[in-house]
């Protein structure tokens, strides 16, 4: 036996004993794990934090928030794959930077600045290619952020589908905000900005055909000018949320479990428009779990909310905002909701995957 060898069968050991045993439920990815729901906690959970956990990365915030020099920075990173590339009301690039720019604003940070990675597809058309551009120099504009680096790679025809973008951004963080899930408190109001579950609806009405009389137009959108608004009025805001991947219920189930505190919901009160609601019925989809590419969830101390949503209604992304419940002090770790008939259930994250591909 070589002096390396024991070393070599200690590592393989190490290796085995380390792994996490849901794997064998399932022995490849499946499209749920990109969810936003339990699959996708479950695959971070058990594969990526054991190989990477730090200080920084344990939180699961939107983004990491750590000092440089006398600055506070948030750093966050997103990978969009929304298939089609175009929709009503946006396309991938724009996605592309809403996302980030709206995670960086979760942290309550100010973005400032994207790198952009394209994964082409031999073939896509070159005048695709330049409308996704074009798309995202006019987000990044509208936002107040500049793209600063970045990098392109082609694959072979069929091995992507048409383009996947990776978008990475930093913004600063202002003196005395602190936003982070953990800081959820009994009896924090929570507000939502506006109507539920048109992004997830206006993508899949394409893939289905669907005609309504008024169309649903994706609603994604640049959100940190409505965070300056309500941080203006209110610095102690405890929680922000963007709810895309697994939509409200499942951003709610996060930080319920991420500040063990119960929250409490009202069904009637959350915005949602007759078209959104239509369609989710005849799709047998339930539209707390559709994702929104440019709604926020802000937790605030009850004595702040009436003014928080006062900043938020003055907003033009925010017009529709209301108050849609509560953190409470009973079942920690879990969501419940009064429905719209007057019970209450439990709300929870998916298994699977209601909407695949949908940013």
């Amino acid at each position: 036996m070589s002096p390396d060898e024991p070393a070599a069968a200690a590592g393989a050991n190490l290796l085995a004993a380390s792994c996490p045993l849901p794997i064998s439920d399932y022995k490849e990815i499946v499209l749920a794990h990109g969810s936003g729901g339990r699959l996708s906690h479950r695959l971070i959970d058990q594969v990526i934090l054991p190989a990477f956990r730090n200080d920084l990365l344990a939180p699961l915030h939107d983004g990491a928030i750590f000092s440089l020099g006398s600055a506070r920075v948030a750093f966050s990173t997103d990978s969009y794959v929304v298939n089609p590339i175009f929709f009503p009301g946006g396309d991938i690039g724009k996605l592309a930077v809403h996302g980030t720019v709206n995670d960086l604003a979760m942290c309550g940070a100010r973005p400032r600045y994207l790198s952009v990675g394209f994964i082409l597809e031999e073939g896509l058309p070159m005048e695709d290619f330049w409308r996704v551009v074009q798309s995202m120099r006019t987000a990044a504009d509208g936002a107040g952020v500049q793209l600063v680096t970045g990098d392109t790679k082609v694959v072979d025809r069929g091995k992507a589908d048409k383009i996947f973008i990776n978008t990475a951004g930093v913004g600063v963080v202002p003196e005395g905000v602190e936003i982070h899930p953990t800081r959820a408190e009994v009896g924090d109001r929570i507000l939502l900005s506006g109507q539920v579950a048109v992004h997830g609806i206006a993508i899949m009405s394409v893939r289905e055909g669907l005609e309504f009389e008024t169309e649903i137009a994706s609603d994604s959108a640049a959100l940190n000018g409505l965070v300056h608004e309500i941080l203006r009025v209110c610095p102690n805001v405890h929680v922000l949320r963007d709810p895309t991947r697994g939509g409200v219920t499942s951003s709610m189930t996060e930080i319920a479990l991420s500040a063990q505190v119960g929250i409490h919901l009202d069904e009637a009160a959350v915005p949602i428009s007759e078209e959104v609601k239509g369609a989710c019925e005849i799709l047998g989809l339930d539209p707390l779990y559709v994702a929104n590419e440019g709604k926020l969830i802000a937790l605030v101390p009850a004595g702040e909310a009436d003014k928080v949503l006062g900043a938020m209604r003055a907003h033009p992304l925010g017009t529709e905002a209301a108050i849609i419940g509560k953190v409470v002090a009973e079942h920690p770790g879990f969501v419940t909701m009064k429905t719209r008939v007057g019970g209450t259930r439990v709300v929870d994250m998916l298994t699977g995957e209601q909407l695949p591909r949908i940013c």
